[in-house]
Formats: structure tokens, C-alpha cells, sequence
């Protein structure tokens, strides 16, 4: 399976909704298409909606932290949201959960950086 990436921007927050698997081959696009994105400046904080991902491996992974990183070089913040149960699990085994919030939902993601 494939990943299938939707950006949204909803003022300075680019909400991204991945579902299906973010694995080395879909990590390259991922990157080009949020770093687009940001390096405009029209983006300052992200929102990851990961609940229909399914699989993420180690290049999922440094895509996330590398975005991380640009956004809180920006001052913004990166906020995950609705994670399925083993996503979840590899975020805290990684420990990306000790920088990066986790929310319940996607609507009080948005609300939690003046977005909804």
C-alpha cells in the first residue's frame, strides 16, 4: 500500500492527514511536499493527523523530526493528533513524545494553536 498525503492549510497551521504507509519510498515526497510548504513562510506550526496511518518505519520517522525541527526554527510548533495505537507505540519507543504534543483530535489540535 501506498501513502496518501492531504495538506491543508488553515491560516498559518498546514494540517497533514497521512493514511497508509510512510516508508522510506513515500518519506522523499512527504518531505518536498510540507518543506514547499514552509520555506515560503506561509506556514508556521504543523499538525499531523496520523490516524489512518498504518505503517511508519525509521525514514517516517526522521521526516517527522526534520520537519519538527524547521517549524520550532520558525518559532512554530508541530502538534500529532489521532494516532492509531501502533504508531503511537514506535512515536514513544522513539521518543519523539517528549517533543512533539499529542492531541486527541484534530479539531483541538487546531484550537490548541489559535486555529478552528
Amino acid at each position: 500500500m501506498s501513502l496518501q498525503i492531504d495538506l491543508e492549510r488553515k491560516g498559518i497551521v498546514l494540517l497533514v492527514r497521512l493514511e497508509g504507509e510512510l516508508d522510506h519510498h513515500a518519506a522523499k515526497e512527504l518531505r518536498q511536499q510540507i518543506e514547499d510548504d514552509i520555506i515560503t513562510g506561509q506556514v508556521k506550526h504543523i499538525v499531523l493527523n496520523l490516524e489512518q496511518l498504518t505503517f511508519m518505519d525509521s525514514s517516517g520517522l526522521g521526516v517527522i523530526l526534520g520537519r519538527y525541527k524547521q517549524v520550532t526554527a520558525n518559532g512554530g510548533e508541530m502538534v500529532v493528533c489521532a494516532i492509531s495505537p501502533s504508531i503511537k507505540r514506535l512515536f514513544e519507543m522513539s521518543g519523539l513524545f517528549k517533543i512533539i504534543r499529542l492531541e486527541e483530535n484534530e479539531q483541538f489540535a487546531l484550537k490548541t494553536l489559535g486555529v478552528a
